[in-house]
């Protein structure tokens, strides 16, 4: 297996910042960077916007090795570094979509949110990707047009909107056959159905109301797997909706990434208890939550809900900084039986027992010297409880 190398466009944000945030788009099989063209005006008005071509499609080079989806995953980041790198927010439809959920898998510090569009843990079946790659290398990319034209679309597209749907054609038709067959493989072995569960990026689940590979209950069943993930479902689209809907994939992708937020009460409970979780661990959070009295009720739901599912949750930081800004805040303050606490959960957020030190360290030139050394002998003594604890 081989991590195949993809080209991508790179779209400034009309705002003219340089260093602004960072969508990624990622197209479905047999579609290029074109899929997204009417959706990127409106997602670079405030964002740069990274769109991909997949293997031996648009101006990425033809794929001679076999490869995973996780591995193109693995290039994704990859172009993202060679764009400057950072946090990103990641959109993708179909194999892009898989894409996605690998990303949200394998560098979750990375990914500030997730769009999940006509996509699934697990798509079609594996006998049926393979298939359809021994049909390719027989008969060529243009041999899939007709049943792509029936899948990609909603009846009446291609009646109303002629061009649009004769060139996303055209373009399939263009892929290079053996990379499209190797895509075809790498979804035949695809399966995260209950790896996603593990996801803590902030996910949307979008389908398509005709969408007959990966119907609006495939993508109902995957948000309710995702802790905190919502499903939204776009009327009258079938596979491909950023060519049959762009504005509406745009403005749900906006929303999602930093708009409005439609979650009620429960789902900030829902996705502050998983993060807390991932942060603070399962037997610390059994803990409190067993220790709770009608009296102290009310504070453990304002804690979960407003500091881990409204702040943790906000994709402007990733864990590592924010385990950082943690540890600077409770040297400032004093708060000292929250400081080993929030020490266990900077490892568990990726920091090393020297970052730890260092940024108290640092702390100590602006907070004080005495609250420093306070702070090293806490860091200190958990570190020890750690070590003996195995």
């Amino acid at each position: 297996m081989t991590e195949p190398i993809l080209r991508c466009l790179v779209e400034p944000a009309a705002t003219g910042e340089r260093n602004g945030p960072l969508i990624v788009l990622g197209p479905s099989l047999g579609t290029t960077t074109a899929l997204w063209d009417d959706t990127v005006g409106a997602l670079s008005a405030q964002h740069r916007v990274l769109r991909f071509d997949l293997p031996g499609h648009g101006i990425s080079q033809a794929a001679t090795e076999p490869f995973t989806v996780a591995e193109l995953a693995a290039s994704v980041v990859a172009a993202v570094d060679a764009a400057g790198g950072g946090p990103f927010h990641y959109a993708g439809i179909s194999l892009g979509g898989a894409i996605g959920l690998e990303l949200a898998l394998r560098y979750p510090d990375r990914v500030l949110s997730l769009a999940v569009i006509c996509s699934g843990a697990k798509i079609g079946t594996a006998d049926g990707w393979l298939e359809r790659a021994a049909q390719i290398r027989a008969s060529g990319t243009p041999a899939q047009v007709r049943g792509s034209s029936e899948r990609w679309f909603a009846p009446g597209f291609l009646d109303r909107n002629p061009s649009a749907g004769s060139r996303a054609l055209e373009i399939l038709m263009e892929v290079d056959d053996e990379s499209y067959a190797l895509a075809c493989e790498a979804l035949a072995g695809f399966d995260v159905t209950d790896a996603v569960r593990g996801i803590r990026s902030r996910t949307l689940c979008v389908a398509g109301e005709n969408d007959a590979p990966t119907p609006p209950a495939l993508l109902a069943e995957l948000a309710d797997a995702i802790p905190g993930a919502r499903q939204v479902t776009i009327p009258g689209v079938a596979h491909l909706p950023a060519y049959e809907r762009p504005d509406e994939v745009a403005a749900l992708l906006l929303e999602h990434i930093g708009g409005t937020d439609p979650r009620t009460a429960a789902d900030t409970y829902a996705a502050g208890m998983v993060v807390r979780r991932a942060v603070l661990g399962d037997a610390h959070v059994d803990a409190a939550t067993a220790a709770i009295t009608p009296e102290t009720a009310d504070f453990q739901d304002f804690i979960t809900r407003y500091a881990w599912g409204e702040i943790w949750t906000r994709p402007g930081l990733d864990r590592r900084t924010r385990s950082f800004l943690t540890i600077a805040s409770l040297v400032t303050g004093g708060h000292e039986q929250e400081l080993a606490m929030h020490v266990r959960a900077a490892l568990t957020n990726g920091l090393t027992r020297a970052e730890i030190s260092e940024a108290i360290l640092h702390t100590a030139i602006y907070a004080g010297v005495p609250a420093a050394n306070s702070a090293l002998g806490i860091a200190r003594d958990t570190f020890a409880r750690l070590d003996a604890a195995g």
